[in-house]
């Protein structure tokens, strides 16, 4: 039986998103303040939800955003990685181009020893768990209508009763019992847009929508989802240069209700009023959210669209007061960490804290905390310092000339370092399985392959290690008047380097214009013959927290774990909250689809977040298992219904009490 799967889509169809094109150009004048850019930006109209069945399992071509495929190169990617056999390179982007999880590390790290950290794997504090969106829902959700994607890149909120997951590049919402309120949503109906394709002759493009996140705020009862977009010219393939940061703000307390929509122009060439920064235009990749009394804050990588190179984190400032009010133009201000360098370097990945129940720093007339790491810069990829930085005046925001000030300094820690890509336990991986068959007959001719829209090939495939991130900083908490954080690093364990986390718990004092911070409690997380990546931090108002993260290796497949955390003893016992049951089986781990090598896709990042006297916490895991022969029967490569043919990914969300 197929339910019907409920999308957010405009109230006045075409014409408001006509409106919505036009609004995204009707700018205030800019102003510069303080090396602060700042804009006024108008609410783009309202979304319902409304209901879109899912499409079916049939294979379709094209399977990836073709329009990636120009930027394989410039990223350093192989020319055979751009044209795989075929593949129009939108897999190789995927995996490793510009769009996606962008790196800018140098080298993998030296790993310190690190005793084994596993203990029992009893789960006693979980109170709740249940799988959340996964690669299947993602492919077949608005008709089908959807390209095959990795990573999820996983945002969670919970509040009022509600549990909102987002993902690339669907949204769901659930109540706090775990029961589904809506069908999976697509991110492009939500914000307003044309589905990510409607393929026909010709195919038609909607924008290409990446990287959500969302964040709920107890103090103005408001739903966040935020995404960057990257236009089209008309709809074709091709990019335009155009990209935006688009927010979404609940009208109410509930995420079922309608929605505004403000979309800030990031490509910062000096169109449709923003600044002119080197090489753009330019995409505001992994952007990522935080909040304090005052702001909403999106950090992102700000990267050139058609070239090589990277500028800065930017860090794009806005009045929650008139976000959650929905007014009809809301300032914004553009703050370039280019101006805060530490040994020539800008900031990468700046993350914003955010804090439980409205535990704000409200010295220096409002102060926004984040960190970032430094290893990526290295030749070594390693490095003992993390930047503490902190944006002060943050009431200004509700004025009409805000008066933001960034400042930033280093705080000595233990060597981290860049870690290597994480192994897995050896299982059935039928889609690398498939293609390496010759002999299976398919309306084609025979070969497994023939399905897959690639020239023959190698048929050399094997199971790959997983991506473990770059060490660069995985959610910021500012709780108990403590920053929490944790990032992924190279550990060695009984000789043998691997994945692992090193986290933080920073004590901040920002004040005269200054900043410090203390190392209240550091440690890592290692597992023997095992990986641990993509660690989320949650953290109670009294200092208890949970850290979340994938655990995976020689004896576990893809799983949900986490521990808990707090400033005087550190991390607990590593729990499961859900055992993988098969190894992680996508198109970005197989030379025929993205070239040689591939790079499995994980993560890029996990959730985590208190409500109440809980913490939720999300992560992706592998789910489901099959093997070649039901790969390959009834509805071909859903395994029943279990998977999509390109992928298997899955995400599982937790409720854990302290």
């Amino acid at each position: 039986m197929k339910i019907g799967y409920p999308s957010i889509v405009s109230t006045k169809g075409p014409l408001l998103a006509a409106m919505l094109s036009l609004a995204c150009l009707a700018w205030s004048p800019a102003t510069e303040a303080a090396g602060a850019f700042i804009r006024q930006i108008p609410n783009g109209g309202v979304g319902v939800i409304q209901a879109a069945n899912p499409g079916s399992d049939a294979l379709q071509d094209p399977e990836f955003d073709t329009a990636l495929s120009e930027l394989g190169v410039a990223d350093g990617l192989s020319p055979s990685a751009t044209g795989a056999a075929g593949v129009s390179g939108a897999a190789a982007s995927q995996s490793g181009g510009r769009l996606t999880n962008r790196s800018i590390a140098r080298a993998k790290g030296k790993g310190e020893d690190e005793d084994d950290h596993e203990r029992a794997m009893s789960d006693p504090k979980l109170a709740l768990s249940f799988d959340g969106l996964n690669f299947r829902q993602q492919r077949l959700a608005n008709g089908g209508n959807q390209f095959s994607v990795e990573p999820p890149d996983q945002g969670l909120c919970v509040g009022n009763g509600f549990v909102l997951e987002a993902v690339n590049s669907v949204l769901r919402v659930w109540d706090t019992s775990g029961n589904a309120m809506t069908g999976p949503v697509a991110l492009n109906t939500f914000f307003g847009y044309a589905p990510a394709i409607i393929r026909g002759s010709p195919n038609k493009f909607g924008p290409d929508v990446i990287d959500p996140i969302c964040y709920y705020d107890p103090d103005t009862q408001r739903w966040f989802v935020a995404i960057f977009t990257l236009d089209r010219k008309g709809t074709t393939s091709a990019l335009s240069g155009k990209s935006h940061i688009d927010i979404a703000v609940s009208a109410t307390a509930s995420p079922l209700g309608g929605w505004n929509i403000y979309r800030t122009p990031s490509q910062n060439d000096g169109t449709d009023g923003t600044p002119v920064h080197s090489d753009c235009p330019c995409i505001p990749d992994y952007p990522h959210i935080g909040a304090d009394a005052n702001g909403i804050y999106i950090s992102v990588n700000e990267f050139p669209l058609f070239v090589n190179g990277f500028n800065s984190a930017q860090i794009y400032a806005f009045s929650k007061k008139a976000l959650a009010a929905g007014s009809s133009t809301v300032t914004v201000v553009l703050v370039d960490t280019i101006n805060n360098l530490l040994d020539g370097t800008p900031g990468f990945t700046v993350w914003p804290a955010t804090s439980p129940a409205g535990k704000y720093e409200n010295d220096n007339r409002g102060t926004e905390y984040f960190v970032s790491s430094q290893a990526v810069f290295n030749d070594s990829g390693t490095d003992n310092r993390l930047r503490v930085w902190a944006l002060t005046n943050t009431r200004s925001l509700n004025s009409a000339t805000p008066d933001l000030r960034l400042i930033d300094n280093v705080v000595k820690v233990r060597q981290y370092g860049v870690p290597p890509p994480a192994n897995q336990k050896p299982g059935d991986f039928p889609l690398g399985q498939c293609i390496n068959d010759t002999t299976l007959a398919t309306p084609f001719g025979p070969g497994c392959w023939q399905f897959l829209f690639v020239a023959e090939p190698p048929h050399a495939e094997v199971l790959t290690a997983l991506d473990s991130n770059d060490s660069r900083i995985q959610q910021v908490v500012f709780a108990d008047e403590k920053l929490w954080t944790a990032l992924d690093t190279t550990v060695t364990v009984n000789g043998k380097e691997q994945a692992g986390i090193a986290y933080y718990v920073l004590k901040p004092d920002a004040d005269d214009g200054k900043i410090k911070a203390k190392v209240k409690k550091q440690g890592m997380i290692a597992v023997a013959n095992n990986n641990v990546t993509y660690p989320s931090v949650a953290v109670l108002p009294n200092g208890k927290g949970v850290m979340a993260f994938t655990l995976v290796g020689a004896d576990h497949h893809p799983s949900a774990a986490y521990v808990s955390l707090d400033a005087e003893s550190g991390a607990g016992p590593i729990h499961v909250a859900a055992e993988g049951v098969g190894p992680q089986d996508g198109f970005t781990g197989y030379k025929a689809e993205v070239g040689d090598p591939p790079r499995p896709r994980w993560g890029d990042y996990g959730a985590a977040v208190a409500d109440g006297n809980s913490i939720w916490i999300a992560s992706e895991y592998i789910n489901q298992t099959c093997t070649l022969a039901q790969y390959t029967s009834g509805a071909f490569g859903s395994c029943g219904g279990t998977r999509a043919t390109l992928g298997n990914w899955g995400t599982r969300i937790s409720k854990v009490t302290p």
